[in-house]
Protein backbone atom coordinates (compact mmCIF):
# COMPACT_ATOMS: atom_id res chain seq x y z
CA UNK A 1 0.00 0.00 0.00
CA UNK A 2 1.19 3.46 -1.26
CA UNK A 3 1.16 6.93 1.17
CA UNK A 4 0.14 9.06 -1.37
CA UNK A 5 0.47 12.83 -1.00
CA UNK A 6 -1.46 14.79 -3.86
CA UNK A 7 -1.33 18.31 -3.84
CA UNK A 8 -3.67 20.69 -4.95
CA UNK A 9 -3.35 24.24 -4.21
CA UNK A 10 -5.97 26.89 -5.75
CA UNK A 11 -8.12 24.53 -6.46
CA UNK A 12 -10.48 21.95 -4.18
CA UNK A 13 -11.16 18.87 -5.53
CA UNK A 14 -14.60 18.99 -3.43
CA UNK A 15 -15.20 22.66 -4.52
CA UNK A 16 -18.68 23.04 -6.80
CA UNK A 17 -18.27 22.57 -10.50
CA UNK A 18 -18.54 25.26 -13.29
CA UNK A 19 -16.66 28.34 -11.13
CA UNK A 20 -14.51 30.37 -12.27
CA UNK A 21 -11.16 28.25 -10.65
CA UNK A 22 -12.85 24.67 -11.12
CA UNK A 23 -13.42 22.58 -13.77
CA UNK A 24 -11.71 19.31 -15.70
CA UNK A 25 -8.72 19.59 -13.19
CA UNK A 26 -11.30 19.28 -10.11
CA UNK A 27 -12.46 15.78 -11.68
CA UNK A 28 -9.64 14.73 -12.62
CA UNK A 29 -7.77 14.72 -9.15
CA UNK A 30 -11.43 13.68 -7.53
CA UNK A 31 -11.91 10.77 -9.02
CA UNK A 32 -8.21 9.32 -9.91
CA UNK A 33 -7.46 9.81 -6.22
CA UNK A 34 -10.75 7.84 -5.60
CA UNK A 35 -9.81 4.76 -7.56
CA UNK A 36 -6.31 5.30 -5.73
CA UNK A 37 -8.17 4.88 -2.29
CA UNK A 38 -10.03 1.92 -3.62
CA UNK A 39 -7.25 -0.54 -4.14
CA UNK A 40 -6.16 0.09 -0.94
CA UNK A 41 -3.49 3.33 -1.07
CA UNK A 42 -3.71 5.62 1.41
CA UNK A 43 -4.13 9.26 -0.23
CA UNK A 44 -4.51 12.64 1.43
CA UNK A 45 -5.41 15.83 -0.87
CA UNK A 46 -3.49 19.15 0.35
CA UNK A 47 -5.43 21.95 -0.82
CA UNK A 48 -5.38 25.57 0.18
CA UNK A 49 -8.42 26.58 2.92
CA UNK A 50 -10.28 28.98 1.53
CA UNK A 51 -13.63 28.34 3.18
CA UNK A 52 -14.13 29.23 6.53
CA UNK A 53 -17.21 26.84 6.56
CA UNK A 54 -15.07 23.82 6.00
CA UNK A 55 -13.40 21.51 8.23
CA UNK A 56 -9.73 21.49 8.25
CA UNK A 57 -9.95 17.48 7.42
CA UNK A 58 -12.76 16.05 5.48
CA UNK A 59 -12.56 12.27 5.44
CA UNK A 60 -14.08 12.06 1.64
CA UNK A 61 -14.60 7.87 1.63
CA UNK A 62 -12.23 4.89 2.83
CA UNK A 63 -8.09 5.97 2.83
CA UNK A 64 -9.31 9.19 1.23
CA UNK A 65 -8.82 12.55 3.20
CA UNK A 66 -8.98 16.05 1.97
CA UNK A 67 -6.98 18.78 3.83
CA UNK A 68 -7.71 22.63 4.22
CA UNK A 69 -3.66 23.82 5.03
CA UNK A 70 -3.91 27.59 5.85
CA UNK A 71 -2.14 30.03 3.28
CA UNK A 72 -3.43 33.34 3.73
CA UNK A 73 -7.24 34.93 3.90
CA UNK A 74 -10.06 31.74 3.84
CA UNK A 75 -11.50 33.80 0.31
CA UNK A 76 -11.00 33.08 -2.95
CA UNK A 77 -7.93 34.13 -4.53
CA UNK A 78 -6.19 33.93 -8.41
CA UNK A 79 -3.47 31.89 -8.59
CA UNK A 80 -0.75 34.95 -9.06
CA UNK A 81 -1.75 35.88 -5.35
CA UNK A 82 -1.82 32.85 -4.10
CA UNK A 83 1.73 32.48 -4.99
CA UNK A 84 3.06 34.66 -2.24
CA UNK A 85 1.40 32.11 0.11
CA UNK A 86 3.19 29.01 -1.17
CA UNK A 87 5.87 29.04 2.13
CA UNK A 88 2.56 29.42 4.16
CA UNK A 89 1.38 26.29 2.87
CA UNK A 90 4.70 24.12 2.40
CA UNK A 91 4.97 24.71 6.10
CA UNK A 92 1.04 23.90 6.87
CA UNK A 93 1.53 20.16 4.93
CA UNK A 94 5.29 19.87 6.64
CA UNK A 95 3.32 20.35 9.69
CA UNK A 96 0.31 18.06 9.63
CA UNK A 97 3.01 15.45 8.43
CA UNK A 98 4.94 15.67 11.39
CA UNK A 99 1.54 15.96 13.40
CA UNK A 100 0.34 12.81 12.42
CA UNK A 101 3.43 10.77 11.67
CA UNK A 102 2.72 10.72 8.18
CA UNK A 103 5.69 9.27 5.93
CA UNK A 104 4.49 9.70 2.20
CA UNK A 105 6.35 7.31 -0.40
CA UNK A 106 5.38 9.88 -2.94
CA UNK A 107 4.02 13.42 -4.05
CA UNK A 108 1.75 13.77 -7.30
CA UNK A 109 1.20 17.45 -7.86
CA UNK A 110 -1.62 19.43 -9.85
CA UNK A 111 -1.02 22.70 -11.86
CA UNK A 112 2.12 25.20 -11.47
CA UNK A 113 1.23 26.31 -8.38
CA UNK A 114 1.21 23.01 -6.55
CA UNK A 115 3.95 21.84 -8.85
CA UNK A 116 6.59 24.39 -6.84
CA UNK A 117 5.39 22.95 -3.12
CA UNK A 118 6.12 19.68 -4.54
CA UNK A 119 9.51 20.36 -5.78
CA UNK A 120 10.21 21.73 -2.01
CA UNK A 121 8.95 18.47 -0.06
CA UNK A 122 10.31 16.25 -2.38
CA UNK A 123 13.90 17.48 -1.73
CA UNK A 124 12.82 17.75 1.83
CA UNK A 125 11.30 14.34 1.94
CA UNK A 126 13.74 12.45 -0.19
CA UNK A 127 10.61 10.92 -2.32
CA UNK A 128 9.48 11.01 -5.93
CA UNK A 129 7.33 14.07 -7.43
CA UNK A 130 5.07 13.50 -10.40
CA UNK A 131 3.99 16.44 -11.51
CA UNK A 132 0.98 17.58 -14.09
CA UNK A 133 0.36 20.92 -15.64
CA UNK A 134 -3.78 20.19 -16.64
CA UNK A 135 -2.71 23.61 -18.53
CA UNK A 136 0.39 25.05 -19.71
CA UNK A 137 0.92 28.94 -19.36
CA UNK A 138 2.79 29.31 -22.61
CA UNK A 139 0.42 27.63 -24.70
CA UNK A 140 -2.64 29.63 -23.62
CA UNK A 141 -0.28 32.78 -24.17
CA UNK A 142 0.15 31.47 -27.76
CA UNK A 143 -3.61 30.21 -28.29
CA UNK A 144 -5.37 33.82 -28.69
CA UNK A 145 -4.66 37.47 -28.81
CA UNK A 146 -5.03 39.28 -25.92
CA UNK A 147 -4.69 35.97 -23.72
CA UNK A 148 -2.41 36.84 -20.60
CA UNK A 149 -0.65 34.49 -18.26
CA UNK A 150 2.24 35.83 -16.17
CA UNK A 151 5.88 35.50 -16.03
CA UNK A 152 6.16 34.52 -12.57
CA UNK A 153 3.37 30.65 -14.52
CA UNK A 154 5.84 30.68 -17.32
CA UNK A 155 8.96 30.56 -15.25
CA UNK A 156 7.29 28.59 -12.38
CA UNK A 157 6.47 25.88 -14.83
CA UNK A 158 9.91 25.60 -16.26
CA UNK A 159 11.37 24.98 -12.86
CA UNK A 160 9.10 22.23 -11.94
CA UNK A 161 9.48 20.94 -15.57
CA UNK A 162 13.57 20.52 -14.86
CA UNK A 163 12.99 19.16 -11.54
CA UNK A 164 9.90 16.60 -11.13
CA UNK A 165 10.70 13.03 -11.39
CA UNK A 166 8.01 12.82 -14.19
CA UNK A 167 5.32 14.74 -15.95
CA UNK A 168 1.85 13.67 -16.70
CA UNK A 169 0.47 14.67 -19.84
CA UNK A 170 -2.68 13.90 -21.17
CA UNK A 171 -1.85 13.60 -24.77
CA UNK A 172 0.43 13.45 -27.39
CA UNK A 173 -0.17 17.72 -28.14
CA UNK A 174 0.70 18.06 -24.31
CA UNK A 175 4.07 16.15 -24.30
CA UNK A 176 5.14 17.93 -27.92
CA UNK A 177 4.44 21.27 -25.98
CA UNK A 178 6.56 20.95 -22.77
CA UNK A 179 9.28 19.55 -25.11
CA UNK A 180 9.09 22.38 -27.45
CA UNK A 181 8.03 25.24 -25.63
CA UNK A 182 9.67 24.14 -21.81
CA UNK A 183 13.05 22.14 -22.96
CA UNK A 184 11.44 19.17 -21.18
CA UNK A 185 12.92 15.85 -21.37
CA UNK A 186 10.73 13.28 -23.52
CA UNK A 187 11.90 10.34 -21.55
CA UNK A 188 10.50 12.06 -18.05
CA UNK A 189 7.08 12.66 -19.98
CA UNK A 190 4.51 9.71 -19.19
CA UNK A 191 1.15 10.21 -21.98
CA UNK A 192 -1.80 9.03 -19.29
CA UNK A 193 -5.28 10.66 -20.63
CA UNK A 194 -8.11 11.96 -18.42
CA UNK A 195 -11.19 9.59 -17.67
CA UNK A 196 -14.64 9.59 -17.75
CA UNK A 197 -17.46 7.70 -15.20
CA UNK A 198 -18.88 5.69 -18.04
CA UNK A 199 -21.98 4.24 -15.52
CA UNK A 200 -22.91 7.94 -15.11
CA UNK A 201 -22.16 9.38 -18.25
CA UNK A 202 -24.35 6.68 -20.44
CA UNK A 203 -26.88 7.44 -23.12
CA UNK A 204 -29.95 8.62 -21.96
CA UNK A 205 -33.23 8.58 -24.04
CA UNK A 206 -33.29 12.61 -25.74
CA UNK A 207 -37.14 12.35 -25.44
CA UNK A 208 -36.98 11.03 -21.74
CA UNK A 209 -33.78 13.67 -21.02
CA UNK A 210 -35.80 16.61 -22.32
CA UNK A 211 -38.88 15.84 -20.52
CA UNK A 212 -36.82 15.81 -16.97
CA UNK A 213 -35.22 18.92 -18.03
CA UNK A 214 -38.48 20.57 -19.08
CA UNK A 215 -36.80 21.56 -22.47
CA UNK A 216 -38.85 21.68 -26.11
CA UNK A 217 -38.60 19.42 -28.94
CA UNK A 218 -36.49 22.77 -30.76
CA UNK A 219 -32.89 21.10 -31.54
CA UNK A 220 -30.62 22.25 -28.62
CA UNK A 221 -26.89 22.85 -28.49
CA UNK A 222 -24.93 22.74 -25.63
CA UNK A 223 -22.01 24.05 -24.53
CA UNK A 224 -20.68 23.04 -20.72
CA UNK A 225 -17.49 24.42 -18.89
CA UNK A 226 -15.86 27.97 -17.97
CA UNK A 227 -17.53 31.38 -19.04
CA UNK A 228 -14.44 33.03 -20.41
CA UNK A 229 -13.03 34.23 -23.40
CA UNK A 230 -10.53 31.03 -23.93
CA UNK A 231 -13.23 28.83 -24.43
CA UNK A 232 -14.91 30.79 -27.49
CA UNK A 233 -18.53 30.85 -26.47
CA UNK A 234 -18.87 34.19 -28.31
CA UNK A 235 -17.76 31.95 -31.49
CA UNK A 236 -20.93 29.87 -30.99
CA UNK A 237 -23.30 32.36 -30.28
CA UNK A 238 -21.97 34.37 -33.57
CA UNK A 239 -22.31 30.74 -35.49
CA UNK A 240 -25.68 30.24 -33.98
CA UNK A 241 -27.03 33.63 -35.83
CA UNK A 242 -25.68 32.56 -38.84
CA UNK A 243 -27.44 29.34 -38.79
CA UNK A 244 -31.01 29.58 -41.14
CA UNK A 245 -33.24 27.81 -38.93
CA UNK A 246 -31.70 29.83 -36.08
CA UNK A 247 -35.34 29.95 -34.44
CA UNK A 248 -35.68 27.15 -33.94
CA UNK A 249 -32.46 26.56 -32.38
CA UNK A 250 -32.31 26.67 -28.24
CA UNK A 251 -28.34 26.61 -27.20
CA UNK A 252 -27.92 25.88 -23.58
CA UNK A 253 -24.60 27.31 -22.04
CA UNK A 254 -23.80 25.57 -18.75
CA UNK A 255 -20.92 27.08 -16.43
CA UNK A 256 -20.41 30.08 -13.92
CA UNK A 257 -20.99 30.88 -10.80
CA UNK A 258 -22.80 34.07 -10.89
CA UNK A 259 -22.72 37.29 -13.44
CA UNK A 260 -19.58 37.78 -14.47
CA UNK A 261 -17.86 40.47 -16.73
CA UNK A 262 -17.36 37.97 -19.49
CA UNK A 263 -21.07 36.65 -19.04
CA UNK A 264 -22.36 39.96 -19.80
CA UNK A 265 -20.12 40.48 -22.37
CA UNK A 266 -21.90 37.50 -23.95
CA UNK A 267 -25.20 38.00 -23.18
CA UNK A 268 -24.69 41.56 -25.00
CA UNK A 269 -23.15 39.99 -28.13
CA UNK A 270 -26.43 37.54 -27.77
CA UNK A 271 -28.94 40.76 -28.17
CA UNK A 272 -26.21 42.26 -30.84
CA UNK A 273 -26.89 39.08 -33.23
CA UNK A 274 -30.91 38.80 -32.56
CA UNK A 275 -30.30 35.77 -30.95
CA UNK A 276 -31.23 36.76 -26.86
CA UNK A 277 -34.19 34.42 -26.77
CA UNK A 278 -32.40 31.07 -27.80
CA UNK A 279 -29.05 31.45 -25.70
CA UNK A 280 -30.03 30.55 -21.95
CA UNK A 281 -27.02 30.66 -19.15
CA UNK A 282 -27.77 28.17 -17.02
CA UNK A 283 -25.01 28.70 -14.18
CA UNK A 284 -23.69 25.38 -12.71
CA UNK A 285 -25.19 22.26 -12.87
CA UNK A 286 -24.39 19.15 -10.76
CA UNK A 287 -21.98 16.85 -11.67
CA UNK A 288 -25.06 13.81 -11.64
CA UNK A 289 -27.10 15.79 -13.99
CA UNK A 290 -25.32 16.84 -16.50
CA UNK A 291 -25.53 13.31 -18.28
CA UNK A 292 -29.30 14.87 -18.67
CA UNK A 293 -28.17 17.88 -20.41
CA UNK A 294 -25.69 15.75 -22.91
CA UNK A 295 -28.43 13.65 -23.88
CA UNK A 296 -30.93 16.08 -24.37
CA UNK A 297 -28.61 17.94 -26.92
CA UNK A 298 -28.41 17.58 -30.54
CA UNK A 299 -24.24 18.78 -30.96
CA UNK A 300 -22.06 19.48 -28.07
CA UNK A 301 -20.21 22.34 -28.56
CA UNK A 302 -16.56 23.28 -27.82
CA UNK A 303 -15.18 26.39 -29.64
CA UNK A 304 -12.53 26.71 -27.59
CA UNK A 305 -9.16 28.53 -28.67
CA UNK A 306 -6.95 26.36 -26.18
CA UNK A 307 -7.99 22.73 -24.22
CA UNK A 308 -5.53 21.07 -22.96
CA UNK A 309 -7.61 17.66 -23.06
CA UNK A 310 -11.35 18.55 -23.07
CA UNK A 311 -12.97 16.32 -20.10
CA UNK A 312 -16.42 17.64 -21.37
CA UNK A 313 -15.97 15.82 -24.88
CA UNK A 314 -15.04 13.01 -22.98
CA UNK A 315 -18.45 13.33 -21.12
CA UNK A 316 -20.27 14.19 -24.36
CA UNK A 317 -19.04 11.36 -26.25
CA UNK A 318 -20.23 8.97 -23.85
CA UNK A 319 -23.40 9.81 -23.34
CA UNK A 320 -23.83 9.20 -27.24
CA UNK A 321 -24.23 12.74 -28.27
CA UNK A 322 -21.60 14.47 -30.96
CA UNK A 323 -19.37 16.92 -30.91
CA UNK A 324 -18.08 19.62 -32.91
CA UNK A 325 -14.97 21.37 -30.88
CA UNK A 326 -12.09 23.67 -32.13
CA UNK A 327 -8.98 21.21 -34.16
CA UNK A 328 -6.67 22.67 -30.71
CA UNK A 329 -4.71 20.76 -27.82
CA UNK A 330 -5.82 17.48 -26.69
CA UNK A 331 -9.66 17.60 -28.42
CA UNK A 332 -8.43 15.89 -31.50
CA UNK A 333 -7.60 12.76 -28.80
CA UNK A 334 -11.16 12.26 -28.25
CA UNK A 335 -13.26 14.17 -31.32
CA UNK A 336 -12.57 11.91 -34.35
CA UNK A 337 -13.66 14.05 -37.43
CA UNK A 338 -16.32 12.76 -39.31
CA UNK A 339 -16.75 10.48 -36.67
CA UNK A 340 -18.04 11.00 -33.86
CA UNK A 341 -18.15 14.17 -34.43
CA UNK A 342 -16.24 17.42 -36.54
CA UNK A 343 -12.94 19.06 -35.60
CA UNK A 344 -13.06 22.80 -36.71
CA UNK A 345 -9.80 23.91 -37.62
CA UNK A 346 -10.64 28.19 -37.82
CA UNK A 347 -11.85 29.65 -35.11
CA UNK A 348 -14.38 31.64 -36.86
CA UNK A 349 -18.27 31.41 -36.89
CA UNK A 350 -18.78 30.79 -40.15
CA UNK A 351 -16.70 27.49 -40.30
CA UNK A 352 -18.85 26.48 -36.90
CA UNK A 353 -21.92 27.52 -38.37
CA UNK A 354 -20.95 25.25 -41.43
CA UNK A 355 -20.85 22.09 -39.61
CA UNK A 356 -23.62 22.80 -36.98
CA UNK A 357 -26.19 23.15 -39.85
CA UNK A 358 -25.33 20.06 -41.54
CA UNK A 359 -25.66 18.00 -38.56
CA UNK A 360 -28.88 19.95 -37.85
CA UNK A 361 -30.33 19.50 -41.09
CA UNK A 362 -29.99 15.74 -40.69
CA UNK A 363 -31.26 13.40 -38.54
CA UNK A 364 -29.37 10.52 -39.56
CA UNK A 365 -26.38 12.00 -39.57
CA UNK A 366 -26.41 12.94 -35.79
CA UNK A 367 -27.19 9.16 -35.18
CA UNK A 368 -24.62 7.83 -36.89
CA UNK A 369 -22.51 9.84 -35.21
CA UNK A 370 -23.93 9.32 -31.86
CA UNK A 371 -23.93 5.85 -32.31
CA UNK A 372 -19.94 5.72 -33.20
CA UNK A 373 -19.46 8.12 -30.16
CA UNK A 374 -20.06 5.97 -27.23
CA UNK A 375 -17.97 3.06 -28.80
CA UNK A 376 -15.28 5.92 -29.14
CA UNK A 377 -14.93 6.67 -25.58
CA UNK A 378 -14.98 2.99 -24.16
CA UNK A 379 -11.41 2.90 -22.98
CA UNK A 380 -10.99 6.42 -20.99
CA UNK A 381 -12.51 4.59 -17.43
CA UNK A 382 -11.24 6.47 -14.54
CA UNK A 383 -10.23 2.50 -13.73
CA UNK A 384 -7.64 2.69 -16.40
CA UNK A 385 -6.18 5.94 -15.56
CA UNK A 386 -5.73 4.64 -12.10
CA UNK A 387 -4.11 1.35 -13.73
CA UNK A 388 -1.74 3.77 -15.30
CA UNK A 389 -0.83 5.88 -13.00
CA UNK A 390 -0.08 3.06 -10.36
CA UNK A 391 2.35 1.61 -13.01
CA UNK A 392 4.17 5.27 -12.94
CA UNK A 393 4.32 5.00 -9.41
CA UNK A 394 5.78 1.82 -9.57
CA UNK A 395 8.46 2.59 -12.03
CA UNK A 396 9.26 5.99 -10.65
CA UNK A 397 10.24 4.84 -7.07
CA UNK A 398 11.93 1.56 -8.38
CA UNK A 399 14.53 3.75 -10.44
CA UNK A 400 14.23 6.11 -7.13
CA UNK A 401 15.32 2.73 -5.31
CA UNK A 402 17.81 2.47 -7.56
CA UNK A 403 19.28 5.75 -7.37
CA UNK A 404 19.31 5.60 -3.44
CA UNK A 405 21.42 2.43 -3.73
CA UNK A 406 24.27 3.92 -5.39
CA UNK A 407 24.44 7.01 -3.04
CA UNK A 408 27.49 6.29 -0.38
CA UNK A 409 26.67 6.14 3.12
CA UNK A 410 25.14 9.28 5.62
CA UNK A 411 27.66 11.41 6.43
CA UNK A 412 30.55 10.18 3.76
CA UNK A 413 29.53 12.92 1.18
Amino acid sequence: MLQIAIFSVHSCPLAPLGGQKTGGMNVYVQQSARELAQRGHQVDIFTRWHDSDLPELIEAEPNLRVIHIEAGDRVELAPDDIYPHLPAFTAGVRAYAQRHARRYDLIHSHYWLSGLVGLSLQAEWHIPHIAMFHTLGEVKRRARVGESESDLRIEAERRVVAGADRIVGSTAHERDSLIRLYGADPGRIEIIPCGVDLDLFRPIDKLQARQKLGLNEQHILLYVGRIEPLKGIDILISAVSRLEGKREVSVLVIGGDGRNEEMERLRRLAREKGVAEQVSFLGAVEQQKLPLFYSAADVCVLPSHYESFGLVALESLACGTPVVASRVGGLPATVHDGSNGYLIPWRCPEAFAERLELLLESDLLRQNLGHAARASVERYSWSYVAERTIQLYGAVLTTRGRASAQLPPAGLV
